[in-house]
């Protein structure tokens, strides 16, 4: 017997199993059974609608809110009115009168006692105070919620203004500001805080623009380097051996150049992010001797005149930070100084600071010259292409000072040379 034509639509899975056992076997019955466990698809789900962070219900505008705020005032204000007007014209009306108490008045052709005229006369006051009343409350709330309604629009102008500007901010029109003209207010001074912030972000995104392109072209040129050496020692067939040791020896210096490039962004991106990692009692002072020492060859070399005076200064910070600190200003002032030249390295504490001086001679440096200095990758007069330092190094000490809570600043000195000038705070005893 076979199955209804319409079985597919009101038979169940377990029917139609029960079935084809009855008339085939279990045997023939496994197709039907794999059929009737096939699970049926699953509905995809519907995505939620999306949520804008300014979509907000139930509490509507600002300028509703202060609206309704301002005018919920008014009525209390009104309605404490209106009943204080009430008490004082019924108590005023009731005194007339007694000015001849008992005495009988006339009134209207018929005599009445003078209290009943003072009552009727206070409450007939009483009541015109409550017609009006309730004639001129209604008004005086459409009033204003009307003069509260237009004045707060128009306090609140400048904020719309702000809305669409903080809206429409990106990074191609961080050049836009707001410029709000009138009286010097809370709003005002808000439009300004928001352009200077914007002014921020532009020279924030500027710098890091200049930064990107600067890094990659210091890290192409030791790879270029590399290349062009490679490229034209393979080209000849016939090199000898000495010009191979000679690529050799260029390609180590330059896989040398990337390696400190390299090291020195590390640095530079670990302290602008992370910090400090350990803080002690260090002093600078101790510090001088091995920056030195380690560059002692290239000062030699140049026969330059070191003059050191490390007093005491206590500072609480990370040792390896302010040692890389030192290492780079001393580097920094030897890498840069003139043949027969002369370096002033001092240490002190002046008024519960601790200041670092490196003076040092060299090539003449203009006075809007020295604070590009230390952003990345400037180094002054020098070739970009040169084959000494990454252009990091007063970089490197901004960030270093920074995240101890210093200041560095840099001033040219006569006749030529550069003063680094660090003040970080007294370690507390």
């Amino acid at each position: 017997m076979g199955a209804p034509a319409d079985a597919d639509a009101h038979w169940f899975p377990g029917e139609w199993v029960e079935v084809a056992e009855r008339q085939t076997g279990p045997r023939k019955a496994a197709p039907a059974l794999r059929r009737a466990r096939k699970p049926a698809p699953t509905p995809e789900p519907v995505p939620a609608p999306e949520q804008h962070p300014q979509q907000r219900s139930g509490r509507g505008s600002l300028r509703l809110r202060l609206t309704l705020l301002s005018t919920a005032i008014l009525a209390l204000v009104g309605l404490f009115l209106l009943l204080l007007a009430y008490i004082l014209v019924g108590r005023i009306a009731a005194t007339i009168p007694e000015q001849i108490a008992g005495q009988e008045v006339n009134v209207g052709g018929a005599m009445m006692a003078a209290g009943d005229v003072a009552a009727m006369v206070a409450d007939q006051a009483q009541r015109s105070v409550l017609v009006f009343g309730c004639v001129a409350f209604p008004l005086q709330l459409i009033t204003g919620a009307w003069v509260a309604w237009v004045l707060i629009g128009r306090t609140l102008r400048p904020l719309s203004t702000l809305t669409r500007a903080a809206k429409g901010l990106s990074e191609a029109s961080l050049d836009r500001r707001i410029n709000l003209s009138g009286p010097h207010d809370e709003v005002a001074e808000l439009a300004d805080t928001f352009d200077e912030m914007t002014a921020r972000l532009q020279r924030a995104f500027a710098a890091e623009r200049r930064f990107v392109a600067n890094a990659s072209h210091e890290i192409r040129t030791p790879l270029a380097v590399m290349r062009t050496e490679v490229d034209v020692t393979l080209a000849d067939p016939n090199a000898s051996v000495s010009e191979l040791r000679q690529m050799g020896e260029v390609v180590r210096e330059a896989t040398k150049r990337a390696d400190r490039l390299l090291e020195s962004l590390l640095v530079l991106a670990r302290t602008q992010a992370s910090g400090l990692s350990e803080i002690t009692s260090v002093n600078l002072a101790t510090l001088i001797a091995p920056a030195v020492a380690d560059i002692e060859p290239e000062w030699r070399a140049k026969g330059l005149k070191m003059d050191l005076l490390p007093h005491k200064a206590l500072v609480q910070g990370d040792p390896s930070l302010l040692a890389r600190l030192v290492g780079n200003l001393v580097e920094n002032a030897v890498r840069h100084n003139v043949s027969g030249g002369w370096v002033d390295v001092r240490t002190g504490v002046e008024q519960g600071h601790v200041h670092l001086t490196v003076r040092s001679s060299g090539p003449v440096i203009g006075a809007a010259a020295v604070a590009e200095l230390f952003e990345p990758f400037r180094q002054g007069a020098r070739a970009r292409t040169a084959h000494t330092g990454s252009g990091l190094g007063l970089s490197i000490v901004k960030a270093v000072v920074a995240a101890h809570g210093g200041v560095v600043t840099g001033v040219p000195v006569p006749n030529g040379g550069l003063e680094i000038r660090v003040s970080l705070p007294l370690a507390a005893h």
